[in-house]
């Protein structure tokens, strides 16, 4: 049975305990403080590799804690607004560690929860702004060297801090590709939560994931966020063809360009959905704008009276007309 460090309790010599924040499968998240620098909050991510699986060699148990270390120092180099920094990382008691800022505010799923509470919801416009900032941080992280997957992106996995700057926290899934093999390797085994994950995603690391299952995981979050519930999962969408919901049908106020977008995020062969972060940017916002820097264009009033539009349009109207005389000639 899993161990709950409590209140108080000191990792070394240095981050001491405040109170347990989140608690899954592979370990748990804590809000701690930093002794050695005075004032700092920071978030520490447990993860204990022997609930990987139930038999495990000490060979086994080894390699997966060198696995970690290399990805966790790959992952304290990440440095973007949107994602939180990773500033240590250590092992204890067979127990792994990641420390990293602890980000204030709610999370998207809190938001959700007290908007359809008060008989609301979430509004368009501010979901794609949301979604401008994530699709920011996921291409940062796609574009590194090798590409870094985070595999568990949800509601609840989403910050949205007192300024408005999104978060996408809890990297206890992230998985970093390697180059030379079709497989990932994951920094912490796990298969991600089911209303958004892909089908290839099912496997755990037997299965092959790339950028586009964080795109899947993408779509489902936004679907959830539009339609106030999350989409059918994979597996059910296998079984039973047909019965993931039209997004337009559940929140009619959602654009047709927005729905269709996030569908096609939704494909369930990898190879039918956007092959990249900046495609599906392309599609869900038409901009390659930067993160909260969402435009909406209106296109101007037509002012223009019959002669501006035949001067403007000239050979247009001329081609129209040629092939309206064409047509009559035959005619007769």
């Amino acid at each position: 049975m899993q161990h709950i460090l409590e209140p108080g309790a000191l990792l070394r010599r240095r981050y001491e305990i405040l109170e347990l924040v989140g608690q899954g499968g592979m370990g748990a998240v804590y809000k701690a403080s930093d002794r050695r620098l005075e004032g700092r909050i920071c978030a520490i991510k447990e993860v204990l590799p022997t609930l990987s699986t139930s038999a495990m060699s000490e060979l086994e148990l080894e390699q997966m804690s060198e696995q970690f270390r290399i990805e966790a120092s790959i992952l304290s180099r990440l440095d973007h607004p949107n994602l939180p920094k990773v500033s240590d990382y250590f092992s204890t008691n067979e127990r792994e560690y990641l420390v990293m800022d602890f980000v204030e505010g709610r999370n998207l799923q809190e938001i959700l929860r007290e908007r359809q509470q008060s008989g609301d919801c979430l509004k368009e416009q501010q979901v794609l702004a949301w979604a401008g900032q994530l699709l920011d941080a996921l291409e940062y992280l796609h574009e590194q060297d090798p590409p870094v997957l985070h595999r568990d992106i949800k509601p609840s996995n989403i910050k949205v801090t007192p300024r408005g700057t999104v978060k996408l926290v809890d990297f206890g899934l992230v998985k970093v590709m390697q180059p030379d093999d079709t497989r990932t390797v994951t920094v912490v085994q796990g298969r991600g939560t089911v209303a958004y994950t892909p089908l290839e995603q099912y496997g755990g690391d037997a299965g092959y994931t790339d950028v586009r299952s964080d795109i899947y995981s993408l779509g489902a979050t936004l679907y959830h966020l539009l339609a106030g519930s999350p989409p059918a999962d994979a597996k059910q969408r296998f079984l039973q063809p047909g019965s993931l919901t039209s997004l337009r049908q559940l929140n009619a106020t959602v654009t047709t360009r927005c729905e269709r977008a996030i569908f096609q995020a939704l494909a369930m062969h990898p190879s039918e959905r956007p092959p990249t972060v900046r495609a599906f940017r392309e599609l869900l916002l038409g901009t390659a704008m930067p993160p909260g820097q969402l435009q909406v264009h209106v296109p101007p009033p037509i002012e223009a009276g019959w002669g501006e539009l035949f001067r403007q349009n000239g050979a247009l109207v001329v081609s129209a007309m040629v092939l309206l005389a064409i047509a009559v000639f035959l005619s007769l």
